[in-house]
């Protein structure tokens, strides 16, 4: 196939066979992008067009610029790898006015030369490339109003109570045409989900517990057949799904009634966030000494710490504080926990090994010092204390910190190491 040039010069025609389906299209009326290249290689092969290139895409158009193969094929005319684009249809090159303009502007500049589709074809002819135009912005139309009678569509049946989309964790889509947007309850999921909770309002379990009990001990799957994450669990227990209200869209502050049956009540709702609540301003004001200041040894995760409480067979209960690897970059990682006096201890050695000056204490172990003599003086009128031996006084003093100072001097002192510590199977390391 050739085109002639305004100076009466044959250019001969070297085309991109692109072949696009995208998730707007209907498949009862849209050829799948299979038989649209074998369509159009039939075409091809009638009127003898020389093919260079096939390029094959699933995705919207709508979006300028968001389709990687449409912006290799816009690159290779560029980069004159060929001069025409055989497709199916005009809309498949582009139902936004972005992508079209490109597309225009390379006919302008005379580096396209055609357009070929099924049945029409354009080339730098104003009236062709007029129709080209009209026949993209129709598309973009369709599409248009398209988002509209689905936006409308979803309004209303928010209105009526249905949900318009993936049933929540517990639920199941109804498969009836004339059910469309129902949901029904899951009798395998709902119950785990009341139980979910029920475990948090009245035993107090966090999300962590959920977690572990949904897939260590009952193996907990979604209709996925996956492990539900901690996420997940979650943004089920922040549901109001689940007591029969929903906001729709979300955060839109657009609240409606339900159809659907319940799994909890709304009192249950309001009794585990409550708890949910409590836990985390309990997590957000409690300061844990040695968080944030080392590294897990097996997975580069940050260590936290959780405070665990058992009762004593004289009817009272000891706390304890253990520290461990937080899991934010594997779930699954086998670092052992450890409780806050081992892992003191541990420091306690690294405070042997390091070099004085790395522990920055010098400053703040003299103001002590002159603090205490000067209440030495006011109260006793005792002697003073010199700085003999300051060296091995600092130690020491940094030692008294990790076993009786306040979070802020621990922190502090352990702030000021160069070092950077991991921690792996109850063993501090400096790297």
């Amino acid at each position: 196939m050739q085109t002639i040039t305004p100076q009466g010069v044959a250019v001969p025609i070297k085309y991109c066979l692109y072949a696009r389906k995208s998730t707007e299209d209907s498949e009862k009326q849209i050829l799948s992008i299979d038989s649209q290249i074998k369509e159009m290689l039939q075409l091809a092969e009638r009127d003898h067009l020389e093919i260079v290139e096939i390029k094959k895409e699933s995705h919207s158009a709508k979006e300028t610029g968001q389709r990687p193969v449409f912006n290799e094929l816009i690159t290779d005319i560029q980069q004159q790898k060929f001069n025409g684009i055989l497709t199916w249809a005009p809309d498949r090159i582009s139902r936004n006015a972005g992508d079209l303009g490109r597309v225009v502007d390379f006919m302008d500049q005379g580096i396209l030369k055609e357009i070929r589709t099924y049945s029409q074809r354009f080339t730098n002819n104003p009236n062709e490339k007029f129709l080209l135009m009209i026949l993209g912005s129709q598309a973009k139309l369709e599409n248009d109003n398209k988002s509209v009678n689905v936006k409308r569509g979803m309004r209303a049946r928010v209105e009526m109570g249905l949900w318009p989309g993936i049933a929540p964790l517990g639920y199941s889509n109804e498969k009836h045409i004339d059910k469309r947007c129902h949901v029904s309850i899951d009798r395998v999921r709902a119950p785990i989900v009341r139980q979910m909770f029920e475990k948090v309002a009245y035993e107090r379990k966090s999300g962590r517990d959920l977690y572990n009990w949904l897939l260590h001990e009952i193996h907990f799957k979604t209709r996925g057949g996956k492990s539900l994450s901690l996420g997940g669990i979650y943004r089920v227990l922040d549901s109001t799904f689940y007591y029969g209200h929903f906001e729709y869209p979300k955060e839109s502050g657009n609240w409606y009634e339900g159809k659907h049956q319940p799994i909890i009540t709304k009192e249950l709702f309001k009794k585990a966030q409550e708890q949910l609540k409590r836990g985390n301003i309990l997590r957000e004001n409690r300061e844990f000494s040695f968080t944030k200041l080392f590294t897990c040894g097996l997975c580069g995760s940050g260590i936290t710490a959780e405070e665990k409480y058992k009762e004593l067979k004289n009817g009272t209960t000891s706390k304890y504080v253990y520290y461990g690897c937080t899991r934010a970059k594997d779930r699954n990682c086998k670092n052992q926990y450890i409780r806050e006096e081992e892992l003191i201890s541990e420091l306690l050695h690294i405070i042997d090994q390091v070099d004085i000056n790395e522990l920055g204490m010098r400053a703040h172990f003299e103001d002590e010092i002159r603090r205490f003599n000067l209440l030495q003086k006011v109260v006793n009128k005792k002697s003073s204390i010199t700085l003999e031996d300051t060296e091995i006084n600092i130690r020491e003093y940094a030692k008294y910190l990790l076993k009786e100072g306040s979070v802020s001097e621990k922190r502090s002192l352990l702030g000021n190491l160069r070092s950077k510590l991991v921690y792996v199977d109850k063993k501090i390391k400096p790297l």
